[in-house]
This record gives C-alpha cells, sequence and structure tokens, in this order.
C-alpha cells in the first residue's frame, strides 16, 4: 500500500484548547458546521482519499508515528515491510529484528513491543472468534459469529471490520492494546470509509477555538461531539481539512489570525482582541 502523501495522525488530544473563553457552549447549528466546511473547501478543496482497505497497515502506522515525523515514520514503515513482509512475520519475529526495522521512527523498543502485542491479539481474538463460529455453524449462526471477528485460527485479519457494526468495530479496536478511540477512527475511516472521524491535537484545537467542540472536553467526548456535528459522508473532508488548518494557521501557541481564511467566524479570535485592550 502507497503511504506518500498520507496524513499523519500524531499526539494525545489536549484537556483544553490554548484559549480560555467563559462563554457557555453549546452545539453548532447546521448552518454553521456548512458555513465552516465551505471555507475550509475554499482553501483546501476536498481530499481525495479512497479507503485503502488493510486495517493492521493503519494499525501499526498509528504506533510508528507518535513521537516523530511523517518523514521517519514512512521510513520506518517501509523497512518492516521489506524486512518482514507479512503481519504474520512481524508478530512471531524474535523483538529484536522489529526493533531494528522500525529504528528510524525513533522510541524503536517501546513500539516494536507494541506493535507485536496488537498483532498478537488479534490473532488470539481471530482464534477464539473462529471456535465459536465454527460452534455456531453446527446451530446455523455461522454468519453472526463471523461478524463479531471470526477467521482462521492464528490467522492475522480484520477483514470482517468492513461490515461489521461501527459500534461493535470500534469496542473490538478499542479493546487491543495500546488502541484508543482516535486511532480506532483512523483504522475505520481510512482503511474502510466508515462513519467515523479522528480528532487529533490539531482537529480538537481548531474545533475548540471555532466552538464546534466544547472547550476541555474528554477526549471521549470529544470523538462523540465531532461525529454528531459531521454530516455523513463528508467525514474525511471536515476531517482532513481543519488538520490542515490547524498545521498550517491555527498554531496552538501563536495562531495566524491575520492570515486565517475563518477569522470572521471565529469566537477565539474576538476573545483574544479582548484580552489586549
Amino acid at each position: 500500500m502507497g503511504r506518500r502523501g498520507r496524513i499523519a495522525y500524531r499526539g494525545s488530544v489536549p484537556a483544553a484548547a490554548a484559549t480560555t473563553t467563559t462563554t457557555v457552549w453549546a452545539p453548532p447549528s447546521r448552518r454553521r458546521v456548512r458555513a465552516v466546511r465551505d471555507r475550509l473547501h475554499e482553501v483546501y478543496g476536498i481530499p481525495r482519499m479512497a479507503p485503502h482497505g488493510d486495517p493492521l497497515a493503519e494499525l501499526v502506522l498509528t504506533v510508528l508515528s507518535q513521537s516523530t515525523n511523517d518523514r521517519n515514520r514512512d521510513v520506518a514503515y517501509l523497512r518492516l515491510r521489506a524486512r518482514l513482509p507479512t503481519w504474520e512475520a512481524v508478530r512471531d519475529a524474535p523483538p529484536a529484528a522489529v526493533e531494528e526495522a522500525i529504528r528510524p521512527g525513533g522510541i524503536s523498543k517501546v513500539k516494536s513491543r507494541r506493535i507485536q502485542q496488537i498483532l498478537e491479539a488479534v490473532s488470539a481474538r481471530s482464534a477464539a472468534s473462529s471456535g465459536g463460529a465454527r460452534s455456531a455453524s453446527s446451530s446455523g449462526g455461522a454468519r453472526s459469529a463471523a461478524s463479531s471477528g471470526g477467521g482462521e485460527p492464528g490467522r492475522l485479519s480484520l477483514e470482517w471490520l468492513a461490515d461489521a457494526p461501527v459500534a461493535r468495530a470500534r469496542d473490538f479496536l478499542t479493546s487491543l492494546p495500546g488502541v484508543g478511540r482516535k486511532t480506532a477512527a483512523c483504522v475505520l475511516l481510512f482503511a474502510y470509509g466508515r462513519r467515523e472521524v479522528p480528532v487529533d491535537t490539531h482537529v480538537s484545537r481548531v474545533g475548540m477555538r471555532l466552538r464546534l467542540l466544547r472547550d476541555g472536553a474528554p477526549f471521549e467526548e470529544l470523538h462523540d461531539q465531532m461525529l454528531a456535528l459531521t454530516p455523513p459522508g463528508e467525514e474525511l473532508e471536515l476531517h482532513v481539512n481543519l488538520l490542515r488548518h490547524g498545521r498550517r494557521v491555527c498554531h496552538a501557541r501563536r495562531p495566524a489570525c491575520g492570515e486565517c481564511a475563518l477569522a470572521r467566524m471565529c469566537p477565539s479570535r474576538e476573545d483574544r482582541k479582548e484580552q489586549l485592550r
């Protein structure tokens, strides 16, 4: 799977945005969401990224993306795939071999252990579900069991995520070692185009400053809010364009408000003006 041009999703969601406000937050209207979406569209266009169909790759990439830049992440990923071409090979390799392969991505000892833990957990649960699927098959319930994560014992596959209910798929992913809501959302959206919206540091910062998201909301609530306000079918567009805006203009410490295409609809900009008076 080609990774050139992929956007990184790193970092944890902050407890609060950089700007402090006493304004009571209320969920944004559909009209306001459309206005933000349309303005971002004018500036950044509509992102075109077809689902790549490899949820295991997305899981590994999110681990490799931690505490590094896009280039080092991609170098580490490509070295891993070149040296250990299958996910079964990565799972079963000596830890030192995985660690050496991903060394360019930084903190390779921690990341190699986490990657193998995830792959081992997927294998174990696939094997367990396969046993349930075989039992259900005798009573005509194989399809239901398989949809919960069934597969060949020991085989590494998450293909069932493509058709499973989103909530069930999300719960499975977040039960894996070190996998949180953002990572699960990345897997479901980028691998299969499912209705999920990852909320990273950039999306949360821009969303809070625009009052699309509640300032100081906990991690889980931010994802629920983002999903609720995003029109169906526009998950990728709104996520990517908010992320781009956070990277290029709405910086954490010194937002470039004078260059911001959203300045006229940003309450945080007005708050900063009041603070300077």
